[in-house]
């Protein structure tokens, strides 16, 4: 089942513009690595879940993965060979709104190379272009 809302106040939602940079969660809060995205974009309930199974595949259960983005934007669209008019069409799926810096995925308690390599699987799998981060500690 793909990730969605329990509940919403509005079932259908405007498209809005993603502009600037990320002002939070935009830092390693979690695990000790992270992905973060270099573009902004929407992302699926679909491609965030497959980047999830990417994730823990290559881990053989090791460590943890961290989501750090949930899809709580709906996105319409009408039936194929529909006239124009006739109002709105029927949420059809779920999107996250990622920004510019946003850290999407973390990996704790695993060595280093490891967790780069199952990063980069999940970045396979992503819309926007990312990169891979560590934690800094001192700050």
């Amino acid at each position: 089942m793909a990730m969605m809302p329990k509940r919403v106040r509005y079932r259908k939602s405007q498209r809005g513009r993603l502009r600037g940079k990320a002002g939070r969660g935009n830092s390693i809060s979690f695990g000790e690595y992270g992905l973060q995205a270099l573009d902004s974009s929407w992302i699926t309930a679909r491609q965030i879940e497959a980047g999830r199974v990417a994730a823990t595949h290559y881990l053989h259960r090791e460590g943890k993965v961290y989501l750090r983005v949930f899809p709580h934007k709906p996105i319409s669209s009408k039936p194929l060979e529909t006239r124009m008019g006739k109002g709105k069409g029927e949420p059809a799926h779920w999107v996250a709104r990622v920004k510019q810096g946003t850290i999407m995925y973390e990996i704790g308690g695993v060595e280093e190379s490891v967790a780069r390599n199952a990063l980069v699987r999940v970045a396979a799998k992503m819309p926007v272009r990312c990169r891979f981060v560590k934690r800094r500690h001192g700050l």
